[in-house]
């Protein structure tokens, strides 16, 4: 199998996931991965659903915007993907779902807080960006500008973009960012405002 099918079966391996842990619905969210050593990008079609992907249903998109091989029609939100590999050199993978809890809370007014030492670790820092129509150029540029210092970002009344060196970390980033989000509705409920991971210990989680 060569690297461009493995990504293919990754990704479809995490749509399959995404949509069983309900953090995405019917055609909604997109995902893509790196093609390494290339300037070029996998990333699922316009109305795919993710847990039905096969490698029809993706396209290869360059970081010029340009159309390379595969589906005809990339996701609408391929600005989205594009602009985020252009910012981080370091990412491979951008995953894009609607976690409902992570969008709640952000439309709501509320942060979400981390609070398990999984939830510190893997997400670490949560920026929010405001609501922009789906494929706009506004929603893919602000949206990689929050990305440059951050791996997982909330954008208003949507949905998130997490990303990651790896397909599965990018993943596991939006996975805990919602579990992250789910913890602080709760706490909400229990009536408290502050209970985050303890600050004194972010920079030692490194080492843990």
């Amino acid at each position: 199998m060569d690297v461009h099918d493995d990504l293919i079966e990754q990704l479809a391996d995490v749509g399959r996931a995404a949509v069983e842990q309900g953090l995405v619905l019917a055609s909604g969210g997109n995902l893509s991965a790196r093609l390494p050593g290339s300037d070029e990008f996998v990333v699922t079609g316009t109305g795919t659903y993710l847990d039905r992907l096969d490698f029809d249903a993706f396209s290869v998109v360059g970081l010029d915007g340009r159309l390379r091989a595969g589906n005809p029609n990339p996701s609408s939100e391929w600005k989205l993907h594009q602009r985020t590999y252009q910012v981080r050199p370091d990412v491979n993978a951008v995953i894009h779902l609607h976690p409902q809890y992570t969008v709640l809370l952000d439309a709501l007014g509320h942060r979400v807080r981390l609070i398990s030492l999984d939830q510190a670790y893997y997400v670490r820092k949560v920026e929010n960006v405001p609501y922009f129509p789906s494929g706009s150029d506004e929603l893919a540029e602000v949206a990689a500008e929050a990305a440059r210092n951050c791996d997982a970002i909330v954008m208003g009344f949507h949905g998130c973009s997490c990303v990651g060196d790896t397909i599965a970390m990018g993943f596991r980033r939006a996975q805990n960012l919602e579990q992250a989000a789910m913890t602080t509705f709760r706490c909400l409920q229990l009536g408290n405002t502050e209970l985050t991971f303890p600050p004194e210990w972010f920079d030692k989680l490194a080492t843990v």
